[in-house]
């Protein structure tokens, strides 16, 4: 080999070996999780029981900020008309679900994905980590866009130093668009397609063993609510999935 080549060659090493290395590659959703929220969970209704465990009076829209349109709409709820159209999950889409007493099992689709399936209206949810891949059509559970925040403030306003893990606390912050219309309640307190569904799920551990995932949901509906419609929701971990008895919707 020619030495000016020979010189060249070994110049060209030289001057890789100097640069920086590049950015790692992104970590997956799952890995990047802050916490691990998988497996079996069941409602521990601690307030709204009278509405969340009955199917409420037609009418009763008791702490729900609703605009005159939707006080009109409750009116006319009618759940034979509802069966008989084929539609007896409204009360099972995304802003109603998580407030039914239900039981939870949370698994990981692929890398990006997270699943929610409910054994409540045998439903099941999609959590997207990875952006729109393609137009999206509307749908009971909507398009739910997700990501992991970490900046929600613990610990009276302030975040605990990083565990042995390097892994901030946070919460699941999930946005959900995309939907058909459905009920916020099983006595027809209507949602429309206008819904905008934002959550943020954290789990705690508790010195008895426990674990719980609290849910803080914000439904913003700009045609049928007044003001924002704000829930919180509590699941107890369950050892396993023996108590997981999946159901159909019902529409009282």
């Amino acid at each position: 080999m020619p030495f000016r080549i020979l010189l060249l060659l070994l110049a060209g090493l030289m001057l890789q070996a100097q640069q920086p290395p590049g950015p790692p590659p992104p970590r997956s959703a799952k890995d990047a999780a802050p916490e691990d929220i998988t497996g079996y969970w069941v409602s521990v209704v601690t307030e709204d029981w009278r509405w969340r465990m009955m199917t409420p009076a037609k009418g009763d829209f008791t702490s729900i900020p609703l605009n005159p349109e939707g006080r009109k709409v409750t009116a006319t709820w009618d759940p034979s008309k509802d069966l008989a159209d084929g539609k007896p999950c409204k009360a099972y889409g995304a802003p109603g679900l998580m407030r039914l007493p239900t039981r939870l099992h949370i698994t990981w689709q692929d890398e990006n994905t997270l699943k929610i399936e409910t054994d409540e209206g045998t439903q099941t949810r999609l959590f997207h980590f990875a952006g729109k891949t393609k137009a999206q059509t509307s749908s009971l559970q909507g398009y739910s866009a997700a990501e992991w925040d970490v900046s929600r403030p613990t610990n009276m306003g302030f975040l605990p130093p990083p565990p042995p893990n390097g892994k901030l606390p946070g919460s699941l912050k999930a946005v959900t668009t995309y939907l058909t219309p459905g009920y916020l309640r099983k006595n027809g307190v209507p949602y429309s397609e206008d819904t905008v569904l934002t959550e943020y799920f954290t789990r705690t551990n508790e010195t008895n063993g426990d674990s719980w995932l609290l849910l803080t949901s914000v439904v913003e509906d700009p045609k049928y609510l007044a003001g924002d419609f704000l829930t919180s929701d509590h699941y107890k971990k369950e050892a396993d999935g023996s108590k997981w008895n999946p159901s159909p919707c019902r529409v009282k």
